[in-house]
């Protein structure tokens, strides 16, 4: 491995593909136009798909049925702040016992998926 220049040379990053598939070739393209790292990370968000937020997979169809994480950031953020208010309210959900159950549910999955991995 070379010595380095301290970032005086330019760099160079070869992007290899045999996929003939277009979501491949727009990926590629994002990256060979896109110095922004954030542009680059929102655009596979889209390609790829966000997966489960609060699970194991790492791609594919969202837990969110109605909600999209690159255009619905706003009524997002709405949510998790209701979200703080009422467990500041009521951290143990007693006022909202079918709320708590589903959790409860959910956080079995959970556990049970992590022990798959």
């Amino acid at each position: 491995m070379a010595a380095s220049d301290g970032g005086r040379s330019p760099s160079r990053c070869f992007l290899v593909s045999e996929s003939r598939q277009a979501v491949a070739r727009q990926r590629l393209e994002v990256l060979t136009r896109s110095r922004d790292g954030f542009e680059i990370a929102e655009m596979d968000l889209r390609f790829r798909g966000p997966g489960q937020v609060l699970g194991t997979r790492q791609s594919g169809l969202p837990d969110l049925a109605l909600a999209s994480l690159t255009s619905d950031g706003g009524v997002l953020e709405k949510a998790r702040d209701a979200a703080r208010l009422l467990l500041q309210e009521d951290p143990h959900l007693h006022t909202l016992p079918r709320l708590r159950a589903r959790l409860a549910d959910h956080d079995t999955r959970l556990a049970s998926a992590a022990r798959l991995n």
